[in-house]
């Protein structure tokens, strides 16, 4: 009886620690769709930018550096490949965007391009959902990172990798927009 007893406890115990790993394995997994979904969106934004120089282009040839620096970003944005090189990388970019969007006011005619104002307005749609898939993707990595840290689910976590959060890294993407009238 006794033995049986042990063998029962055991068994709890393992499955127990099953439960752990299955639940690591899932808010691993959550935390990867989520990094999947912001490079999803990331690759939309990646394809609207040329378009959108095409059109810029047409306007403000003699902007070249402006035009150039916002290729060089996105080509740099591109090739990140963890959150933390894509972090700092869309940081860039969007700074780089902004410049490119200045430019539309010294242009009445490039302002008032329906070509333009239709990429522009993709971009925008774009930047707010990859706003979105950065707040779930950081909220899986967070759940995951915490699954992965408490007891006793630290005792069997060490194969799994620490989530890395997606982070803006451009101290001037923190602050706050100034509105001049």
């Amino acid at each position: 009886m006794g033995i049986a007893i042990g063998i029962g406890a055991l068994v709890l115990i393992a499955l127990y620690f099953i439960g752990i790993y299955n639940s690591l394995v899932r808010a691993r997994n959550e935390a990867r769709n989520g990094w999947s979904q912001i490079d999803v969106q990331l690759k939309r934004r990646h394809d609207l930018i040329p378009n959108l120089v095409e059109t810029v282009k047409g306007y403000a040839a003699h902007e070249k550096d402006t035009l150039e620096a916002v290729i060089s970003a996105r080509t740099a944005a591109v090739a990140a490949k963890t959150p933390g090189e894509a972090g700092k990388a869309e940081g860039l970019l969007g700074a780089a965007l902004g410049n490119l969007f200045a430019l539309s006011e010294r242009y009445p005619d490039l302002k008032a391009n329906q070509n333009f104002l239709s990429l522009q307005e993709e971009l925008a749609s774009t930047e707010n959902r990859i706003g979105f898939a950065r707040q779930a993707y950081n909220d899986a990595a967070t759940r995951y990172n915490n699954k992965r840290e408490v007891f006793p689910a630290n005792l069997i976590s060490g194969g799994f990798e620490k989530a890395e959060l997606f982070e803006i890294e451009i101290a001037a993407e923190r602050e706050v927009p100034k509105v001049e009238f």
